[in-house]
C-alpha cells in the first residue's frame, strides 16, 4: 500500500444493513418479516458513502451478500453484481479505499440447506461462486475471505444457535476445515486476478481470564479457551495445522492447506470473557462479564476492557505479518460512552504502536446502527443512529470525535522501511 497508509475505516457487513429475503438468517430471525429492509441501505447506498466522506476516513470495510446475487441455485444475478460494483467505484471516486468482506456468516438458503459447510460439497459450490464474482468485480486490492469463521463453526455447529442449527462437535470440525480449505483456494485465486492485492479473514479475538483466579478448573478453562479460540488459528497459518483443545478430551488437529496464505491478519476485538467451571454446563464451561477496571459494561453486557487490545495485537503479532483491526466498537445509546471507547482503544493502538507492533489500520463497528446477531435492532453500534421507521441517519457526537481522533493523529510516523509495505 502507498507510502504504508494507515487505514482509518468504518465497517458494516451487508445483510446487517439491507437484509435479503433469500439469506439463511432471513427464515431464522421473525424479525425480518417486520423490518424486511433493516435499514434501507441498498437503496440508500449513495447517501451512506456520503457520511463515509464526511467522517473523513480513507477505508471502509463491507461485504457482498451472497444470497442476493444466487438466490436460487444455478442463478446470477447480474444486475446485483453491478450494483455492488457501483458501491466500489463510488468508494474509489471518493479515495475510499474499499475492503470487501466475502463471507460475512449468511448463506444462501439453497446452499446451506444442500451443501452445509460440513460436506465436502461445500467447497467447489462455494469456489465456484468466489470465482465467478472475482470474473465480475473490478477496483479492490483488500479482501476478507471469511468473517469470524471460528464463530460461524461454534454457533451454527456446536451451540446450534445460528445457522445451520447443528450441535455436533464431529460435524463442527469438518466444517472448519472446509472452511479453511476454502480460504486457501480464494487465497490463490484472488492473488491471479490482482498480484496486489491484500487477503485475510477476520478473525475476532478476545482475551479470557478465569471467574475465580484461586479456582484451577476456571484457570485451566481460560488456558484453554485462549488456546482454542486465539492460538489455534494463528498456528494454523503459521503451519498449516490447527490444534483445538476440548476441556477434559483429547486436542483435535486438523490439516489446513492455509499456511503463509496471509497477507495481513484482520482482528475482530471487543471485549474480556471469564471463564467459570460449571459441570451442569455443556462441556462444563459457562461465560462470563465482569466490570473488574470500572470501564463499564455495553448494552450487551459485554465487558468494556480496552487493555485488552494491546493484548491481543501482541500475541497476534506472532504471525509475523501486518495487523488491521477491522472491527471494534460498542454497543450502547450513550454518546459519552462511545468516545470514551473510541479514545481508550485507539490510545491502545497508538501504545501498541510505539511498543513496536505493526498495526496497520483501524475499523470502527459500525458506521451505523443495524441488525445485531440474534439481538435485534437494539444493540447501537453506529457512529449514526438509525430510525428504523423512516430510514434517517442521525449523527451522534461520537462520529465528530471519531473524525476528530482521524485529523489529530498521525500514526503514519510510526511506519519505518523495516516494516513489510502493504
Amino acid at each position: 500500500m502507498k507510502d504504508n497508509l494507515f487505514l482509518w475505516g468504518v465497517a458494516t457487513s451487508a445483510f446487517q444493513l439491507e437484509g435479503s429475503p433469500y439469506a439463511d438468517w432471513s427464515t431464522w430471525d421473525s424479525i425480518f418479516s417486520l423490518n424486511p429492509k433493516v435499514t434501507n441501505h441498498y437503496e440508500l447506498y449513495k447517501e451512506d458513502i456520503k457520511i463515509i466522506k464526511n467522517l473523513g476516513v480513507n477505508a471502509y470495510r463491507f461485504s457482498i451478500e451472497w444470497s442476493r446475487i444466487q438466490p436460487h441455485e444455478g442463478y446470477w444475478n447480474k444486475e446485483v453484481v453491478k450494483h455492488y460494483q457501483k458501491i466500489i467505484d463510488l468508494l474509489n471516486e471518493n479515495n475510499i479505499i474499499p475492503m470487501v468482506t466475502i463471507h460475512h456468516f449468511t448463506h444462501p438458503v439453497w446452499f446451506i440447506t444442500k451443501y452445509p459447510w460440513h460436506k465436502r460439497s461445500s467447497i467447489e459450490k462455494f469456489t465456484e461462486y468466489v470465482e465467478r464474482l472475482l470474473e465480475n468485480i473490478r477496483g479492490v486490492d483488500f479482501w476478507i475471505t471469511f468473517n469470524e469463521p471460528y464463530l460461524l463453526v461454534l454457533g451454527g455447529y456446536i451451540e446450534g444457535c445460528i445457522p445451520p442449527g447443528y450441535k455436533d462437535l464431529n460435524l463442527a470440525m469438518k466444517a472448519l476445515r472446509n472452511i479453511f480449505i476454502c480460504h486457501g483456494q480464494i487465497y490463490d485465486l484472488i492473488h491471479i486476478h490482482n498480484k496486489k492485492s491484500m487477503v485475510s479473514i477476520a478473525h475476532n479475538m478476545a482475551v479470557f481470564a478465569p471467574w475465580f483466579k484461586w479456582n484451577p478448573f476456571d484457570r485451566l478453562l481460560a488456558k484453554v479457551a485462549k488456546r482454542f479460540y486465539n492460538q489455534s488459528v494463528i498456528e494454523g497459518f503459521m503451519e498449516g495445522k490447527i490444534r483445538l483443545p476440548v476441556p477434559f478430551r483429547k486436542t483435535i488437529q486438523i490439516e489446513v492447506p492455509i499456511k503463509g496464505k496471509l497477507d495481513f491478519f484482520g482482528i475482530n476485538y471487543y471485549t474480556r470473557v471469564h471463564m467459570r467451571f460449571n459441570p451442569l454446563r455443556k462441556l462444563f464451561i459457562e461465560f462470563r462479564h465482569r466490570d473488574i477496571d470500572g470501564h463499564g459494561l455495553t448494552d450487551m453486557g459485554w465487558e468494556i476492557y480496552p487493555r485488552g487490545l494491546k493484548k491481543v495485537l501482541r500475541y497476534a503479532s506472532n504471525i509475523n505479518v501486518p495487523l488491521i483491526i477491522t472491527e471494534n466498537g460498542i454497543a450502547t445509546k450513550d454518546d459519552s460512552k462511545k468516545i470514551k471507547f473510541i479514545k481508550s482503544h485507539i490510545d491502545t493502538i497508538e501504545n501498541a504502536l510505539q511498543e513496536g507492533i505493526d498495526v496497520r489500520g483501524y475499523f470502527y463497528w459500525s458506521l451505523i446502527d443495524n441488525y445485531e446477531w440474534l439481538h435485534g435492532l437494539d444493540a447501537r453500534f453506529g457512529l449514526y443512529r438509525v430510525d428504523f421507521r423512516t430510514y434517517r441517519r442521525i449523527p451522534t457526537k461520537a462520529a465528530a470525535f471519531y473524525s476528530y481522533v482521524i485529523k489529530s493523529r498521525n500514526f503514519q510516523r510510526f511506519f519505518n522501511s523495516t516494516k513489510k509495505e502493504l
